[in-house]
């Protein structure tokens, strides 16, 4: 039995019955989950940084052969092809333009007009600010407990300075796996909650079952540098304590940023322009710069060809909580059914003035 809707803003926006979103994880949100996450209910977002823009049409293809529910698609917004992207994604009539980086105001303009609708990921009150008065949709906020390049703020101490910043509908990310997270980002004013450890612990995700194990048996998580100079929080692995103790060498890093440039099809030169762009602020070697190219090939080398011993695990810290591998459809069951409880709960509270 279907459980009952719950209608936010978000739900209102996108046009999903529930207000679940599946992050855009870079070789685990491909065709397959992201369909199965929006034919569940939710809000499925496609992984194409890593993909080819040939990759990209055809996943985005193949996500509408198996679902006519609305999906989204996550995008690089300094990519040298973004505009032909998003011409992509107007053209195939793509619901969402999901970005991890600020997307630039003509970019905004183009899928406004178009009709698609703009989220991009923030870490920061100012960085949201920024987003909406260019005139986004909605902004996905993530706390230092989500997994991948994360901020140290706390959703709990995060979410709510976004709130109160922006009218735009808030989507919280960081820390949630269940029906309480989601009452309880409800409660600080977010319509709706964004996943991604949680829904690669699914049985839709083409992720290994190798890989998988290692998330589910007790992993602890950290946070380093060593990945590719910023702050990524990962499973904590040999490998990745490897990374730690180990000096970060120029000619390595050329040899990994060039494998990567073969795989994505970048140029050179946005390589170096993105190297430029890390760099601005930060105490940065060109080796750590470089580096930032190997994080797709670790992460390809776990999530796709299944060494997890030498590849690095994007994680979020709630992955000590998550328990088995349902399938997407079960996994939005359980979360808008404990959502349910958890609110017929409070709604029983008594809330009688004291005589």
């Amino acid at each position: 039995m279907e459980p009952r809707r719950l209608v936010t803003r978000l739900t209102e926006l996108l046009g999903c019955r529930y207000p679940v979103v599946q992050t855009g994880m870079g070789y685990v949100a491909g065709a397959r989950l992201v369909s199965a996450t929006s034919a569940a209910g939710g809000l499925g977002i496609l992984a194409a940084a890593t993909m080819s823009l040939q990759q990209m049409t055809a996943a985005i293809r193949e996500v509408r052969e198996r679902t006519d529910a609305p999906f989204g698609v996550n995008l690089r917004s300094d990519a040298d092809d973004a505009r032909e992207r998003i011409d992509v994604l107007i053209r195939e009539g793509v619901r969402v333009a999901s970005f991890a980086m600020a997307p630039r105001r003509e970019l905004i303009a183009r899928l406004k007009d178009a009709g698609v609708l703009t989220v991009p990921s923030v870490g920061a009150r100012r960085h949201a600010e920024k987003v909406a008065a260019w005139g986004v949709d909605a902004v996905i906020v993530q706390g230092g407990e989500g997994g991948g390049h994360t901020g140290a703020v706390p959703t709990t101490v995060l979410l709510p300075q976004v709130v109160d910043a922006v009218d735009i509908p808030v989507i919280a990310a960081g820390g949630f796996c269940d029906g309480r997270g989601l009452v309880a980002a409800l409660s600080y004013g977010a319509c709706g909650i964004a996943m991604g450890t949680r829904f690669l612990l699914t049985s839709d995700s083409t992720v290994g079952e190798d890989v998988k194990r290692v998330y589910l048996d007790g992993a602890e998580t950290v946070v380093t540098t060593r990945v590719d100079g910023v702050p990524h929080r990962v499973l904590r692995t040999p490998f990745v304590d490897s990374l730690e103790r180990s000096r970060l060498r120029l000619p390595r890093a050329i040899a990994n940023g060039a494998r990567f440039r073969r795989l994505s099809g970048l140029s050179w030169a946005a390589m170096i322009r993105e190297g430029r762009r890390m760099r601005h602020g930060r105490d940065l070697t060109w080796a750590q710069v470089l580096q930032a190219a190997n994080t797709p090939m670790l992460l390809r080398a776990a999530m796709v060809d299944g060494r997890a011993d030498l590849g690095v695990m994007a994680s979020g810290q709630v992955v000590r909580l998550i328990e088995d591998l349902p399938s997407c459809a079960e996994l939005i069951d359980r979360i808008m059914s404990e959502a349910h409880a958890v609110l017929d709960r409070l709604e029983g509270l008594d809330r009688s003035p004291r005589p």
